[in-house]
């Protein structure tokens, strides 16, 4: 990297750190586990409340609520085609049929022997949408949902009254009875391990309070205990990206917690339906796959090498619907109506550059396309959306965020035709929905698809009627969704469909250096515009002085990037020089203030989560009765008192993963020591990807950053869909 410096204080200007180890909080490994810390509340924060209330009438729903109930009614379809497929298994009756077939695949698997040639059937085909619209005027519908209601205040009373009885905190009775029901007081006490599903707790901590409510009758091998021990292990996985797990991997975790038995664990659980059991095919050579005949043999060929793992149905049934879409996409016929072949072709040869070409001619012969690139390859499915909607087409391209949105816009020149995905699919962005309930569209490009978890990729291939076109483009070097799954490297690991790599390099010091990071090498550049900086630092409260320094003075004075267009990045919350102590810090220098709403003063940079895997940056306005009201990018945005404290941080320094698919003229990257054992090259290459101008590199770690970016690639999700993609296109 350059060894250019700001000619300030802050500074010294030399690239080699020899740095002591400061006291921070390193990110965690994977991009779900850091999400869930990011949801946690703010350190001292309290309910933004005004003086008085008043008796308004009840508020529209908001986007992230929308958004959520279109995703619950597509649940709700999944499941209802699934029961229609599968009778459920009554607990404690015999397995018979697919259940017991796959259970033994299980024992087999696990003991070396051959398992039977058992697989889950296809499901049965539906009729579909038409995507090109009937004569006539096309009626649009836009979803509205009512936002949640609120638990009684008598069932919150009774589940704490439980709680308390138990030893938990009472602070669990919401929670526990949004996530078990009204009747949540009557489960906990027969099944007092339930507690394991509320979000936060812990085994020990469910393990107590059965032994407070079951006394005597409490003990390791409770079958209660297992079942719920199998889905907390799923649920933890989820947190960390995979939709599923190894049972042996399972089984070992439940031998870890003391489960006398975990094989008769497992195998109750499936039997009373708490998880699913799959086979799926691992890669082998070619020529070494079996080929079963009508009676379910062999011919003669080696059986494929297969793994046993086991899911939740939320994420099974997502990664099922995801597949059964893009294929569905994948075989079409012919793609959308809308000009002919010689039209595409010369939209591609009008295309402003080769990989713009190629993506426009691989996009008009295909119904799913996949595309990798930098940021500076975001034109090019930008001007896939343009030439299509210039032949007639229904062309819309989605981001991740506002921000990409709004670099979405700049491309297109119509903005119209650039929305989120969450504003597409809750109906607050784009052409709304058809009378049949797909997306009111032709072509969808998504950006920044790496970021795409398989809940929300199933939502949207759901959404798709036949015939259209949808573009997955992204860069497969940044760090992935927060929510489980990872769509894209699945797609383009299956290949599903056509691939078209960009051939767009990001311009400058911080692309050349984002490139080399990218396959492995840290490479110095040359920055004589002071385009990329490093600061070197020996421990954390340095860390932190440096970094108030480069934001409050010297970038704005040397690069002439103003504060509000500096964004700091840092790998974890806590720590002496985490988000909190980094936002304490800058708000000290950069907007003092008592903190009299609920923490926040006017002016305060926030980032506000409207939902897991989504931060929108902006800034405090006010606060009243309604709660903390905030400026994102222009949007105001209302955010209700009791959400506050779970949703709302300060904002001036971030995490790589709240900071993905966003992007400020100026950002500062904070390495202290201590972060060096969590440090990645995703992570590395998604923080510095940040920076359009320019980028200081707070260095702490030593010889660990060219360690990361050399040897520490991303870290593997345990996935279905990849196996489901290949047999389904």
């Amino acid at each position: 990297m350059s060894t250019d410096r700001l000619d300030t204080e802050a500074s010294t200007g030399t690239e080699t750190a020899s740095a002591a180890a400061p006291e921070t909080e390193a990110e965690p490994a994977t991009a779900a586990e850091a999400e869930t810390q990011e949801q946690s509340a703010p350190e001292g924060a309290q309910a933004a409340a005004a003086e008085g209330s008043a008796a308004d009438p009840a508020p529209a729903p908001s986007e992230a609520e929308a958004e959520l109930a279109a995703q619950r009614e597509l649940r709700a379809r999944i499941e209802q085609r699934k029961a229609e497929k599968d009778g459920p298994i009554q607990a404690g009756a015999k397995l018979s049929g697919r259940a017991a077939d796959l259970l033994a695949a299980v024992r087999a698997v696990e003991g070396g022997e051959t398992p039977p040639a058992t697989h889950f059937p296809p499901p049965a085909p539906e009729p579909r949408r038409p995507a090109s619209p009937p004569a006539g005027p096309r009626p649009e519908t836009r979803p509205q949902a009512a936002a949640a209601p609120a638990p009684a205040p008598e069932t919150v009373s009774t589940v704490r009254a439980v709680l308390a009885e138990g030893g938990a905190p009472e602070s669990l009775a919401v929670p526990a009875t949004a996530t078990l029901g009204e009747q949540a007081a009557d489960v906990l006490r027969d099944d007092p391990w339930q507690l394991l599903s509320v979000p936060g707790v812990r085994p020990e901590q469910a393990d107590g309070f059965a032994r407070a409510l079951l006394g005597a009758e409490c003990g390791p091998g409770d079958g209660r205990r297992a079942a719920a021990l199998v889905g907390w292990l799923l649920e933890r996985a989820a947190l960390q990206g995979h939709t599923a797990l190894e049972s042996g991997a399972v089984r070992a975790a439940l031998a870890e917690r003391s489960v006398p038995d975990p094989d008769e664990a497992l195998q109750s659980a499936v039997a009373d339906g708490a998880v699913l059991v799959f086979q799926d095919a691992l890669d082998s050579a070619p020529g070494e796959s079996s080929v079963p005949d009508e009676d379910g043999g062999d011919e003669g060929e080696a059986a494929p090498p297969v793994r046993v793992l086991l899911g939740l149905d939320r994420y099974a049934l997502a990664e099922e619907s995801l597949a059964d879409g893009l294929a569905r996409l994948v075989n079409a016929s012919s793609p959308a109506a809308g000009g002919e072949p010689a039209d595409w072709e010369q939209a591609a040869a009008d295309a402003p550059s080769p990989s713009a070409a190629e993506l426009i001619r691989a996009v008009a012969g295909n119904g799913l396309v996949a595309h990798t690139g930098g940021e500076a390859a975001r034109g090019e499915p930008a001007a896939v959306v343009t030439a299509a909607r210039a032949l007639g087409l229904r062309a819309y391209a989605a981001a991740h965020t506002p921000d990409g949105r709004r670099r979405l816009a700049a491309a297109l020149g119509a903005p119209e035709a650039a929305v989120t995905v969450s504003g597409l699919l809750s109906g607050a962005e784009g052409p709304g929905r058809d009378g049949e309930g797909a997306l009111a569209l032709d072509l969808l490009a998504v950006v920044d698809a790496p970021q795409l978890d398989v809940e929300t990729a199933a939502v949207l291939a759901e959404s798709l009627a036949d015939g259209s076109r949808l573009v997955l483009s992204g860069d497969p070097g940044v760090l992935g969704s927060a929510g489980a799954g990872q769509v894209f490297a699945d797609v383009l690991a299956a290949r599903a469909c056509p691939q078209v790599a960009s051939r767009t390099p990001d311009p400058g010091p911080i692309g050349e250096l984002v490139s080399g990071i990218g396959i492995g090498e840290l490479n110095q550049v040359a920055a004589p515009g002071k385009e990329v900086v490093i600061v070197p630092v020996r421990e954390a409260g340095e860390a932190v002085h440096r970094t108030v320094q480069l934001v409050a003075d010297s970038v704005p004075r040397a690069i002439g990037v103003p504060v509000a267009d500096t964004q700091v990045i840092t790998p974890g919350h806590g720590g002496a020089a985490g988000t909190r102590a980094l936002n304490a810090a800058l708000k000290e220098r950069l907007n003092p203030g008592p903190g009299r709403f609920g923490g926040f003063d006017p002016g305060d940079r926030a980032a506000y989560t409207p939902a897991p895997g989504r931060t929108l940056p902006g800034t405090v306005v006010s606060a009243d009765a309604d709660g903390l009201r905030l400026d994102c990018a222009g949007t105001p945005v209302v955010v209700p008192k009791e959400r506050v404290e779970a949703s709302v941080r300060h904002g001036w320094a971030l995490t790589a993963h709240q900071a993905a698919g966003l992007r400020w003229p100026a950002v500062v990257v904070v390495l202290p020591g201590d972060a060096a054992g969590g440090l990645s090259r995703p992570w590395i290459y998604t923080a510095f990807g940040r920076a359009e101008q320019h980028l200081s590199v707070v260095h702490g770690v030593d010889q660990a950053l060219p360690h990361a970016v050399a040897e520490v690639p991303a870290q593997q999700r345990t996935t279905r869909l990849r196996t489901l993609l290949r047999p389904a296109v």
